[in-house]
């Protein structure tokens, strides 16, 4: 009753399901006939399934994808799934073995199992069984890759990108003549990746060494995000534009932005501030240029001794005088020959 609660399905005869679970080491009365039936029903709905779900994918490709679903590795695997093992009737000999974990006879199994329930109520009820069991995989499987093997996909991949096939390389070989294992190294020069992979045969050594590869391939192409890059400074922006002006950079530090947003008062405070030497000069200078323009020759240079206040009134004095000086006079000039006609 397990069993079949695991399947989706009830026996209406219940010498069908004792039939498919029997090895012919058991008795007469065993799966084969109930095996090659049920192998049938299995490719039937596999390919109705595959059908319906890639409806882009050529033949080729789902005659592939359906011998990769339906071999005897994926079966053993959903055999697995449902401990199948614990439910089979082998013969003594068959048990001792170990035959309840060969993949032969749990693949066996399963597919007459699916012969069983199409005798017992007809090809939905057996359709609805396998559809429930192989589309869980079908969710989880890439119908490009799948069927290909590691050194198929390892080659597919290189040439994709260009680059060389791998080679490989028998490393050494370990365990007895009839029980031997292949080390099997797998380079790819270009990379400068080196693997190693083992097998029961030489065959098996490269495609564990290929499925290795494979991943350390893939890897060395997925781009990691850089780092963000850093702004070129003004003059270096304008150098690559091929501009020789140079502009000033902008102010790097919070002083320097304080330095240049001075208001104009704070730069007349200076200058008030400013020593009376200083000022007094200015001043001196101020008085002669009035002079020199015909003004008033009384703006004189303040007194050495005057404070910063008295100098600044000097200053605003001559220049006072020298604004009266270049007013133009209101009463125009008259020449003697004016005034002899």
């Amino acid at each position: 009753m397990l069993l079949q609660n695991r399947l989706g399905h009830t026996f209406k005869d219940a010498s069908l399901l004792q039939q498919a679970l029997t090895h012919r080491s058991h008795s007469t009365l065993h799966n084969e006939r109930l095996e090659f039936l049920g192998d049938s029903i299995l490719n039937c709905v596999v390919a109705s399934l595959l059908f319906d779900r890639y409806t882009k994918i050529d033949e080729g490709d789902l005659s592939r994808v359906r011998a990769n679903l339906v071999k005897q590795q994926s079966l053993y695997e959903i055999a697995q799934r449902l401990e199948l093992s614990q439910f089979l009737r082998l013969g003594e000999g068959e048990l001792k073995s170990g035959g309840f974990r060969r993949p032969s006879i749990l693949a066996d199994t399963l597919e007459a199992l699916f012969g069983a329930i199409f005798l017992d109520a007809g090809f939905d009820a057996a359709r609805d069984v396998i559809r429930a069991l192989y589309i869980p995989i079908l969710d989880t499987v890439d119908p490009k890759t799948l069927g290909k093997d590691a050194k198929t996909l390892l080659q597919e991949y290189l040439q994709g990108k260009k680059i060389a096939l791998p080679q490989y390389n028998v490393v050494a070989t370990h365990g007895a003549a009839h029980n031997q294992e292949f080390e099997i190294e797998c380079l790819v020069p270009k990379l400068d990746i080196q693997v190693f992979g083992s097998g029961g045969s030489r065959r098996a050594g490269e495609q564990a060494a290929a499925k290795l590869a494979l991943e350390a391939v893939q890897k060395s192409f997925v781009k990691v995000p850089g780092a963000a890059k850093k702004a070129k400074p003004r003059t270096a922006q304008l150098k690559l534009s091929g501009i020789a002006t140079i502009q000033p950079d902008a102010p790097e530090t919070a002083a320097d932005e304080a330095v240049a947003a001075k208001p104009a008062a704070a730069k007349e405070k200076i200058v008030a501030e400013a020593p009376p030497a200083k000022i007094a000069a200015k001043a001196h200078v101020t008085a002669h240029v009035a002079t020199a323009n015909g003004g008033a020759e009384t703006a004189a240079a303040p007194k050495p001794g005057s404070t910063a206040t008295e100098a600044v009134e000097t200053v605003v004095a001559a220049a006072n005088a020298a604004a009266a000086v270049t007013t133009p006079n209101a009463t125009p000039h008259t020449t003697s020959k004016s005034k002899t006609a």
